[in-house]
């Protein structure tokens, strides 16, 4: 055989070998549409979103702590390199991400972890805007106590107190939080009770509520006129604020109601700012659990569509049924007994906002809302405005009307709480 003609076989056979080495894009793989990441002191979360139902496994290791996911039938090329971008530096948990192509069509992603995490995996099928959904939840192995997040958001705002659930935590040397207290500035005589008052920003995360024309988040408004709210009531004596949500995460409607009881709140106040099948609906509305059905069409449909929450925020369904059955069983209890300090709440709440906007209904609307359903705790829903509508949208979009919007909430609790705070009286 003459030496050229073997030369080309070897090298022809080598060729061969290094192209059935290189792993070849599979054109049937499932498709990364988008990959999204929403880091939070309370948890951290990592959504893939497919074109197709995902197989997957997962691992923890440790030393270093790592957890491992193993996709099948992914396109290695897609979006999910997106990942490495998403993941910022003050991410309280994933220190770093690492993607590769494996054999048999398996694309492994290595989260490198600043903590040990209590990981939680599922998948969530199509609903709202979303396709197939992968969620990785990380959460601490030690679950952040709303007790102590209450004392982190009014570490040295108020003085030291007495016969109040928080005071013997505050001084506990050896309780969580405790040296937040120690180290405030020195305030005036104490007080009986600090009155704590939950916000509930509406959303958040993997769900970002109604959507206006110009691209305005329900989520995003909705939480920064809970920031000034909180302002406000930290400026007041004999008063507090606890946040259900601090950032752009999800919190499920059943972990808003306990997280307000846990803190042992004396009102709960649900911020929202929604939309309607009509542009023209407009005006600020205050709604309130109705144990027997909706006040009005637009008030169970406005229900319906807040309680599908936990469909697009992304909850396992194991966990929405535990929460419905746990607020079922705990409004057959003792929410009645709570049904008309609401309906004074809201009117209180909603005297305040005919000040500073228009009104779409000038009575307190009722409608089986799960939010609301704390047994034990007053608790009203207020939609802001109709971010659908162009004109209220471009007013929700205004720092200056935000802050209108949260005054007047501020002033109709400050009034229905007039009793519990130091030296003032309710008006008759």
């Amino acid at each position: 055989m003459p030496e050229s003609d073997a030369r080309r076989r070897v090298l022809g056979s080598a060729l061969g070998s290094l192209l059935l080495s290189v792993p070849v894009r599979d054109a049937r793989a499932d498709r990364i549409l988008a990959v999204r990441v929403w880091p939070a002191r309370d948890y951290t979360r990592l959504t893939l979103e497919l074109d197709r139902p995902l197989k997957y496994r997962y691992s923890l290791l440790g030393d270093p702590h790592r957890l491992v996911i193993d996709l099948e039938n992914v396109d290695v090329d897609g979006g999910i390199r997106d990942l490495l971008a998403k993941v910022k530096p003050d991410d309280p948990y994933i220190a770093g991400v690492r993607v590769g192509q494996r054999r048999g069509g398996i694309v492994r992603i290595v989260l490198d972890l600043k903590q040990p995490v209590e990981p939680q995996l599922f998948v969530l099928d199509p609903v709202a805007r979303y396709s197939h959904r992968l969620v990785a939840d990380l959460h601490p192995t030690v679950p952040t106590d709303p007790l102590v997040t209450l004392l982190e958001q009014n570490a040295g705002d108020k003085p030291l107190i007495v016969d109040d659930p928080l005071a013997a935590i505050i001084q506990d040397k050896n309780a969580p939080g405790a040296s937040l207290a120690r180290n405030a500035t020195p305030r005036p005589a104490p007080i009986r009770r600090l009155v704590t008052v939950a916000i509930d920003a509406g959303h958040g995360g993997e769900d970002p509520g109604a959507v206006g024309r110009r691209g305005t988040l329900e989520k995003d408004v909705v939480l920064a006129i809970s920031a000034e709210l909180r302002q406000l009531i930290r400026n007041e004596p004999g008063m507090r604020a606890f946040m259900t949500r601090e950032g752009d995460y999800y919190v499920s409607l059943g972990d808003r109601v306990r997280k307000a009881r846990r803190v042992s709140a004396d009102v709960f106040v649900s911020i929202h700012a929604d939309a309607f099948v009509s542009p023209q609906a407009r005006g600020a509305s205050v709604y309130m659990l109705s144990p027997r059905g909706a006040s009005s069409t637009a008030a169970r449909w406005l229900a319906r569509r807040e309680n599908k929450a936990d469909l697009i925020g992304g909850v396992q369904i194991a966990e929405r049924v535990r929460d419905r059955m746990a607020r079922e069983v705990l409004v057959d209890m003792t929410a009645r007994s709570k049904i008309d300090e609401s309906h004074r709440l809201g009117r209180r709440v909603l005297t305040a906002l005919d000040q500073v906007a228009e009104l779409h209904k000038r009575s307190v609307e009722g409608a089986g809302f799960s939010v609301l359903k704390a047994p034990d705790i007053p608790s009203v829903l207020v939609e802001t405005a109709f971010i659908s509508n162009p004109d209220e949208e471009r007013r929700l979009m205004s720092p200056h009307y935000r802050r209108q919007v949260a005054a007047a909430i501020f002033a109709g609790l400050k009034d229905y709480l007039r009793p519990t705070l130091p030296g003032q009286e309710r008006r008759a």
